[in-house]
């Protein structure tokens, strides 16, 4: 299996993925991006995986090996790789990371310069043919060099600049033994305080996966929080680079993502009235009907960062935000920072008289069917035809991102059917404005999905 994916780089350390990958990946980044020989810099962070300080070394020196000036920010949270990216006015940045993959993966993320992501449809296939003509004994093209540069205070200003709390707010933060701990500079020093759990570095993440999507991660968040009644105004859970965010209530129950992203609009909004927020197409009709409602502009995604971002730039929105956790602002480079989203979430609870739950609980308006999976023989394209042609004429049927089924006026329902980027999967999510309908038009697509 390839390790150019659709959004990074991404494999098995020491079975599909080697130091000498990543001297060659360097080398062939920079010159995709024309950075070789003109003294281009490149932030270049890490994760705490055990395999990351030794990918750093082979790609900083692949790096300096094309002329290439490295700014090491160290150990660092994807954001703040983002945020380095523009403040230190870099040409590019590359994040080493394989996100909330188990410890024996690792990979990176690669940008332009503005925090701009590099995926497959813009760059990751051309850096995988250089990578591929490229001798590892080739010689140098021109000699960079490496500057550890700190931004951990700066990042945390930037942030902190996103505050508007009412009064003091303590909050649970499993941190899951990753990278969430240095985005959580952030959060010291303020009217937000928090207990810590899995708040030292260890890439082995002997605890639990670093992947809050997985509700079962959550299970020591909610007992903590759950053990002390009273005392957390919400919980957070990160994910292993921290650029994805779970959020439980005050009572330790799950938050849909697509509810934390109508509550952060909303927020947005009341500083910020008529901009222009994004939804990805798999997330609840409330996620609209409250933009609308706080007078914002809704817009609806297509699913994976660099997507949502080109449309967040072309459309000059202030945040969007995935069903997956990532929650993108334009105060931060038009990316992810959890850290943000963290404090829109305390900005919230601050301002009202009301726990989170009860803030929560308008939006449960509608039944979700939840992402389905259906793995398939037939040729998942083919399937999604076979679906825009079942609902030709009788709903409105689009392709922003798969096939699309609006029925919202006429039944009251919806649906996107997608396929995956990396297995033989069929993606199902559906929303209907009772739980009969729902389940009534799921049943009724995967038999179509299926058949």
């Amino acid at each position: 299996m390839s390790i150019y994916k659709a959004y990074d780089v991404r494999g098995i350390y020491g079975v599909e993925l080697f130091d000498r990958d990543f001297y060659r990946i360097a080398r062939a980044y920079a010159r995709f991006c024309e950075f070789s020989g003109r003294g281009a810099k490149v932030v270049v962070a890490r994760d705490c995986r055990k395999s990351s300080d030794a990918l750093f070394t082979a790609f900083a020196q692949g790096l300096v090996d094309e002329g290439v000036d490295v700014l090491d920010i160290g150990l660092a949270s994807t954001p703040m790789s983002y945020f380095a990216n523009s403040s230190l006015g870099a040409d590019g940045s590359v994040m080493i990371t394989a996100s909330h993959n188990t410890k024996e993966w690792n990979g990176c993320k690669l940008c332009r310069k503005g925090a701009v992501p590099i995926s497959g449809a813009t760059g990751i296939k051309d850096i995988e043919r250089i990578a591929g003509e490229i001798d590892f004994h080739e010689p140098p093209v021109g000699k960079g060099y490496v500057k550890t540069v700190d931004i951990s205070q700066a990042y945390a200003k930037h942030v902190k600049a996103f505050a508007r709390m009412q009064k003091p707010l303590h909050i649970a933060v499993d941190f899951a033994n990753g990278m969430g701990i240095a985005e959580s500079v952030a959060l010291k020093g303020g009217d937000l305080t928090f207990d810590a759990l899995f708040g030292g570095y260890d890439g082995d993440f002997p605890n639990h996966d670093a992947n809050p999507l997985h509700v079962e991660t959550l299970k020591s968040l909610q007992e903590l929080m759950r053990a002390n009644p009273g005392k957390y105004a919400f919980g957070v859970a990160y994910d292993g680079d921290a650029d994805r965010a779970g959020f439980l209530d005050e009572k330790g129950d799950v938050i849909a993502m697509d509810f934390v992203t109508a509550l952060i609009s909303k927020e947005l909004l009341s500083q910020n009235p008529g901009a222009v927020c994004f939804y990805d197409l798999r997330s609840s009709r409330v996620c609209e009907e409250t933009i609308l409602e706080a007078g914002g502009k809704p817009m609806m995604s297509r699913v994976g960062h660099s997507f949502i971002k080109e449309q967040m730039r072309q459309n000059d929105a202030i945040f969007a935000g995935e069903l997956s956790g990532h929650y993108y602002f334009k105060a931060n480079s038009t990316a992810e920072s959890s850290a943000m989203a963290t404090y829109a979430l305390a900005n919230i609870v601050s301002a009202s008289s009301l726990p989170l739950s009860e803030l929560v609980a308008p939006l449960r308006k509608y039944s979700q069917s939840g992402e389905i999976n259906t793995k398939t023989s037939t040729d998942p394209a083919v399937v999604l035809e076979r679906v825009a042609k079942a609902y030709e004429g009788k709903a409105k049927v689009f392709s922003l991102d798969g096939t699309s089924v609006d029925a919202w006026e006429s039944e009251g329902w919806w649906a996107n059917v997608r396929m995956s980027n990396t297995e033989p999967l069929v993606r199902l999510n559906l929303e209907g404005k009772t739980r009969e309908i729902m389940e009534e038009k799921r049943d009724e697509m995967l038999s179509l999905i299926r058949s």
